[in-house]
């Protein structure tokens, strides 16, 4: 497994540019199969000029702002890491607003950097990171983001645990969390195909779609962009330049008290093998991006969702697990059933 070290050769990065100085880190799974670039405000897609695997940037295409940073990389069968967020813009982020008044949110290209957050160094390990933020308006409200291998999914995702807390004196209401992104999906960045499964059936999501452009502040609402996906659930919509938004509303939290959820971030070879990572995990709440061309030509091997098929999705927030677990029989007759009829992938429509 090839690590990204400073000549400190720790695992955090600390990078400073005019005018906006910022630090990360560069994070890997135990199996070397995943990248994340976490930012110290707790959004994704750090770094410019972070390299792996002996100098070859991250972002192979080498186009836009986002060349050579880290967001969700997955290791190709080439050996190379191929990022499916930081192509083009590091548009990824997240906010937190209460009372209907006050917010904070962070997303490096969107947003332009973090607003009324207060936060210190993340504090890592070589596949974990913690980033703990504040709102400078309100200090005693503080979301913690620790980002860590996923338990039950082996190599194909990360789990970003999420902790809102409430020591502000008084009880707070209308507690909204945003998180969204922009998928650049390799090797076909800028032209992929989104699903959202679960935007129905998730009793705590106030609204949701594939503008993977939109603000992050909670308080700053939600502009449709396709007219695909908003507050429905969808499949393979585009191929397009689009992504993911989600805005829960986990209502009022008492002082002293604390709302948890999960986040998950990853990556597979193909659709089957992401749907697989999913149940595990049980989400209650996913997006997909897949290349509109599996080798870059535009040809048909998309269809399996191969070279990969990035994940994010969510756990904890009001919903129902979508992709159970097979149980051992049911496989077992798939697996004839597949052999059967030499179909070894699902149709799209």
């Amino acid at each position: 497994m090839n690590i990204f070290r400073l000549s400190t050769l720790g695992t955090a990065l600390a990078l400073a540019f005019a005018g906006n100085a910022y630090a990360g880190a560069v994070i890997y799974n135990p199996a070397g199969t995943l990248v994340m670039g976490i930012n110290d405000n707790g959004s994704l897609n750090f770094g410019s000029g972070v390299t792996t695997n002996g100098g070859s940037d991250i972002a192979a295409d080498g186009s836009g702002g986002g060349a050579g940073s880290a967001g969700i990389g997955f290791k190709f069968a080439d050996g190379s890491f191929r990022d499916a967020t930081s192509p083009g813009c590091l548009c990824e982020g997240w906010g937190v607003s209460v009372n209907g008044t006050t917010s904070g949110y962070a997303n490096v290209t969107t947003d332009g950097g973090g607003h009324n957050l207060s936060y210190g160094p993340l504090v890592t390990t070589a596949s974990t990171a913690t980033a703990t933020t504040s709102l400078i308006s309100m200090p005693g409200l503080t979301v913690t983001q620790a980002y860590q291998p996923a338990t039950n999914a082996s190599s194909a995702l990360y789990r970003d645990h999420v902790t809102i807390t409430n020591l502000t004196g008084a009880a707070v209401t209308d507690l909204k969390y945003v998180r969204v992104m922009d998928w650049d999906v390799p090797p076909t960045e800028f032209n992929e195909y989104v699903t959202i499964k679960g935007a129905v059936t998730t009793t705590l999501l106030e609204e949701s779609g594939d503008n993977g452009f939109n603000t992050a502040d909670p308080l700053g609402g939600y502009s449709d962009r396709f007219g695909l996906c908003h507050n429905i659930d969808c499949t393979d919509a585009g191929a397009l330049d689009h992504g993911a938004y989600f805005r829960f509303n986990f209502g009022s939290l008492a002082d002293a008290a604390v709302y948890e959820f999960d986040i998950f971030y990853g990556a597979a070879a193909t659709e089957r093998d992401a749907i697989a990572a999913i149940a595990a995990e049980g989400l209650e709440l996913y997006s997909l991006g897949q290349s509109s061309g599996g080798d870059g030509s535009g040809g048909s091997s998309w269809i399996s969702g191969a070279p990969a098929t990035y994940i994010f999705g969510f756990k904890g927030v009001g919903g129902t697990i979508i992709e159970p677990v097979p149980e051992p029989a049911t496989l077992a007759l798939l697996g004839v059933g597949l052999m059967g009829l030499g179909v070894g992938r699902r149709r799209r429509g």
